[in-house]
């Protein structure tokens, strides 16, 4: 699970992604944040239309089941898009995408892991080829196991519901997909301990 602290590293470190003073350092740094901040998938954040940003949210559509769903954005999540979609409407995009580098072309996920893999080096999160170390796809496990802990910590009696809100927040097609993204913290151990004494 990646902390908080680690996060805002890779994010720092994005700003100083080439080419510089273009959309390409911006568009990564705010879709990574994005990502960490609503435990979307690299595709969905990656195909997120500039119609999907609404009022009520994102509407995320290029999901793994093929779904719509609504993601909800608190006002910090609102904010930083905001700051972002002022950047992007002085790019001569080719798409209508939300996320898009110095060439006007969208993000493609391949691309967003790549860069990912290439910041948690840069910050020394992560080693050479090879090395174990954080992957983009730890941004949602870190989510997951960060949104539930808060839940908890104001009800701890509802531990199912909470889990069963998770998971239709981060569009599993079943509660028993998002059990496999928890990790054994301290929190969510003591729960564990509580319930089954």
């Amino acid at each position: 699970m990646l902390t908080v602290s680690e996060i805002g590293r890779i994010l720092e470190a994005a700003r100083s992604l080439s080419p510089a003073d273009s959309i390409t350092p911006h568009t990564y740094h705010y879709v990574i944040g994005l990502m960490a901040a609503t435990g979307l998938r690299r595709s969905e954040a990656a195909g997120l239309r500039l119609t999907d940003v609404t009022s009520d949210g994102l509407i995320v559509g290029a999901t793994k089941f093929g779904k719509h769903r609504l993601v909800a954005l608190h006002q910090s999540s609102r904010d930083a898009l905001e700051r972002y979609l002022a950047i992007r409407g002085h790019v001569s995009a080719i798409h209508d995408h939300l996320f898009v580098l110095a060439n006007g072309r969208p993000l493609k996920p391949g691309s967003l892991t790549e860069v990912f893999i290439k910041l948690a080096r840069q910050v020394w999160l992560r080693g050479g080829p090879g090395e174990p170390g954080p992957r983009l796809h730890d941004l949602r496990h870190s989510f997951c196991v960060r949104s539930l802990e808060a839940a908890i910590a104001s009800d701890r009696n509802s531990v199912n519901r909470h889990m069963l809100a998770l998971s239709t927040y981060v569009g599993h097609a079943s509660m028993t997909h998002t059990y496999w993204y928890l990790e054994a913290t301290p929190v969510l151990l003591a729960i564990d301990r509580s319930h089954s004494g």
